[in-house]
């Protein structure tokens, strides 16, 4: 069920705005931080964010530098991790039990949407772990059916496993972010295997526009005939 509001617990409340601007200190100091297309961000409303995942630092990067701090959906299994977990809890991020329907997860990021605040997501459903980005799971399309919200595309380039081991050692490599104009997506119709597949090719149309973004070694299962405009960024 629905409820009529989404509310921040006030711990939460606390923390979120500490644990940004300490994730952007750290950012600048042990990188070299670009960002561009802020123009795109839509100024008010709910929307969704679609970011390509590569490794652990892609959601903390896009959520630090965002203009105002989203709401974000996370894989389970974070909240068991070390480090990872005292993250997740600090900044409020809401649960995604990968590869199964879950009707509350999807009850509370409808709720978050409805109540005006934007949500970022990772369309491939978890880190890739190499730069080429895998196809759209169908059940962030499902939630992209339901959401009927626009869709701002996102490429991260230079988020790579190695990142933050590259940082400490002194050699401030690059981080990028790309934010492309924000998408609407058609309406999803009919039945059975038809929505279904409707479902997937709206989803596919979004990881086609961060695809665009990227240069072409990060595009992999969508980088056929697209263009890559940030190659002197």
């Amino acid at each position: 069920m629905i409820i009529a509001d989404y509310r921040l617990p006030l711990s939460v409340r606390i923390t979120r705005p500490v644990l940004c601007s300490v994730l952007r200190g750290i950012f600048h100091l042990i990188s070299r931080v670009s960002i561009d297309g802020l123009e795109n961000v839509p100024k008010n409303g709910a929307y969704l964010i679609a970011i390509n995942h590569i490794s652990l630092y892609d959601p903390p990067f896009a959520v630090s530098f965002w203009p105002i701090a989203p709401e974000v959906a996370g894989a389970a299994d974070v909240w068991q991790r070390p480090g990872q977990s005292l993250l997740a809890r600090g900044y409020g991020g809401i649960k995604i039990h990968r590869g199964e329907y879950d009707r509350q997860m999807i009850d509370v990021t409808l709720n978050v949407l409805r109540s005006g605040k934007p949500l970022l997501i990772a369309p491939e459903g978890g880190r890739s772990h190499t730069p080429g980005m895998r196809r759209a799971e169908p059940g962030v399309a499902y939630l992209m059916d339901k959401a009927q919200v626009p869709v701002v595309p996102v490429g991260i380039v230079g988020s790579t496993d190695d990142f933050l081991s590259r940082g400490l050692r002194g050699q401030r490599p690059g981080i990028e972010m790309h934010i492309g104009p924000p998408l609407h997506l058609p309406a999803v119709t009919g039945r059975g295997k038809a929505r279904r597949e409707a479902r997937q090719t709206n989803a596919d149309q979004v990881m086609r526009a961060i695809a665009a973004l990227l240069p072409p070694e990060y595009r992999g299962a969508y980088g056929d005939g697209l263009k890559y405009e940030h190659e002197h960024v």
